[in-house]
C-alpha cells in the first residue's frame, strides 16, 4: 500500500524577488502645498523630469494621490522619507 502526502508548494526565489520589487511610493493630495513646490519635489527627490513631476502634480490634485515611483522598499525608503522630511505626504506600498 502506497501512502500519499500532501505537500505544500513553497514560493521560489524569483517569487520573492518578485514581490520585493513591487512596491510603489504613493503620493497623496494635502490641499497646503502649491503645484510648483510639489512639482520640485518630486524632481528633486524621485528623480521625475519635469513634464513627469507635472503630470503627477495634477494626478495627485485630481484624483487625491499618485504613484509616483516603482522599485524594491529599500530603494523607495529614502525617497518616502524626504517627501515627509518636505510636509508632503506618502505610503510605500
Amino acid at each position: 500500500m502506497t501512502e500519499h502526502y500532501k505537500t505544500q508548494d513553497l514560493p521560489s526565489e524569483d517569487a520573492a524577488v518578485l514581490d520585493d520589487n513591487g512596491c510603489s511610493l504613493v503620493l497623496y493630495n494635502d490641499d497646503v502645498h502649491t503645484f510648483d513646490y510639489v512639482i520640485k519635489a518630486l524632481i528633486d527627490i524621485c528623480r521625475h523630469t519635469a513634464e513627469q513631476a507635472e503630470q503627477s502634480a495634477l494626478l495627485v490634485h485630481f484624483h487625491g494621490s499618485c504613484v509616483v515611483q516603482h522599485g524594491t522598499y529599500d530603494k523607495l525608503l529614502p525617497m518616502h522619507t524626504a517627501l515627509l522630511n518636505k510636509q508632503l505626504t506618502s505610503e510605500i506600498k
